[in-house]
């Protein structure tokens, strides 16, 4: 049964070799390259997400080939925001690494 009441993100989403058609939803400058479950739950509570569920032994339905991995968010606004404010926690992070 659908939960009206959460939203899952999946590391795809922010993944930079993807393909919009293989599940990525965002635009390049956006993403980052390979991103890990640990870096997508960092970002989500550097931007002040409270994370209720992840799970890394799954597989995203456009890649069942590849094993991949979801966070769950309570829903408090639209996902494309959601995505959005996650993405520049990331992409920040990222780009403080490789200095």
């Amino acid at each position: 049964m659908k939960d009206y009441e959460h939203v899952i993100v999946w590391l795809d989403y922010f993944n930079k070799n993807l393909k919009k058609s293989k599940g990525r939803r965002l635009g390049l400058e956006k993403c980052v390259f390979a991103p890990s479950l640990k870096e997508l739950m960092d970002a989500a509570r550097g931007a002040g997400f409270e994370i209720t569920d992840h799970n890394e032994k799954v597989r995203f339905p456009k890649r069942p080939f590849v094993r991949s991995g979801y966070i769950v968010l309570p829903k408090g606004s639209p996902k494309t925001k959601i995505l959005n404010k996650i993405s520049e926690k990331l992409v920040t992070k990222r780009s403080k690494q490789s200095r």
